[in-house]
C-alpha cells in the first residue's frame, strides 16, 4: 500500500516508521511512504502555502490552490481517485475499525493541516475523511499522520511476526486488552496468576477475557455502551 503525505514538512518522513516492524514492512516493499512537499504546489516565488484568514481573527490558513494541485498530482500519478483523508482535530476519533479499513485500501493521499487549518473549499470539494487523534491540538497533522500510518502497516499480512498478535490487540475486540505477564513467574514478591502457568488453554482465555472487560469497564467505560 502507498501512502502519499502532503506536508511542508516532507523531511519528517518516514521518521520513526523506518524503524521496528514498520520499517521492516517499508524495506520489504509492503508499504510505501511517499512525502509530497506542499511547498512544490505553491503559486509564487516564495513558494507561499498559507495566508491571513478572511473576517480577520488570529493565526493562518493553508491555502486551496496548492492543496488542490498536491491531490490532483498524486491521482494523476496514480491514474486513479487516491481518497483524501485531513487530519484535523475536528475530524471524527480514530479508531480501529477505521485503521482496518485504511490497511485494506492500495493508496491514500494523508494531507497534514497547519495553523488554524485548511481552506473549507479544498475540504468541501476534495477531503474524503477527516481523523483525529485524540481531543488535544497539536503543532500539525504530521504526527497524527504517523501514528495512523503505523496503525494501518503493522495490519498488512506479513508485517508483524504472529499473525494472531493483532487479533490480541487493545480494540481489536471492541474490549481493551488484558494483563500481560512474562518470565519469572515471581519478581519482587508478585507473582504471575497461577490460570496463566496452568496450560489450561481454556481457563486461560476465559480469564483473559473477563480482565480485559473488567480493564474496560474500569477505564474506558464508553467502549462498553450499548
Amino acid at each position: 500500500m502507498r501512502f502519499y503525505v502532503v506536508t511542508i514538512f516532507p523531511d519528517l518522513f518516514p521518521g520513526p516508521l523506518a524503524e521496528g516492524v514498520t520499517g521492516k514492512a517499508l524495506e520489504a516493499g509492503k508499504a510505501e511512504i511517499i512525502p509530497v512537499n506542499l511547498r512544490d504546489f505553491a503559486e509564487d516565488r516564495h513558494r507561499t502555502t498559507d495566508d491571513t484568514p478572511y473576517g480577520g481573527g488570529p493565526g493562518m490558513v493553508m491555502k486551496p490552490e496548492p492543496l488542490f494541485r498536491a491531490v490532483e498530482w498524486v491521482r494523476e500519478t496514480e491514474g486513479s481517485r487516491v481518497p483524501v483523508v485531513l487530519l484535523t482535530p475536528k475530524g471524527e476519533p480514530l479508531r480501529q475499525e477505521r485503521v482496518v479499513e485504511i490497511a485494506s485500501g492500495e493508496a491514500w493521499i494523508l494531507v497534514s493541516g497547519r495553523y488554524r487549518g485548511v481552506d473549507e473549499r479544498f475540504r468541501e470539494a476534495l477531503v474524503d475523511c477527516e481523523l483525529s487523534v485524540g481531543d488535544f491540538v497539536l503543532s500539525g497533522g504530521e504526527i497524527p499522520a504517523l501514528a495512523l500510518m503505523d496503525a494501518a502497516i503493522r495490519l498488512l499480512p506479513g508485517v508483524l511476526g504472529n499473525e494472531d498478535s493483532a487479533d490480541a490487540d487493545s480494540f481489536a475486540n471492541g474490549l481493551l486488552g488484558a494483563p500481560d505477564y512474562t518470565k519469572p513467574p515471581e519478581y519482587r514478591g508478585m507473582k504471575v496468576p497461577d490460570v496463566l502457568l496452568s496450560g489450561d488453554h481454556a481457563k486461560i482465555a476465559a480469564w483473559r477475557r473477563d480482565r480485559a472487560l473488567e480493564t474496560t469497564r474500569r477505564r474506558r467505560p464508553d467502549l462498553l455502551e450499548g
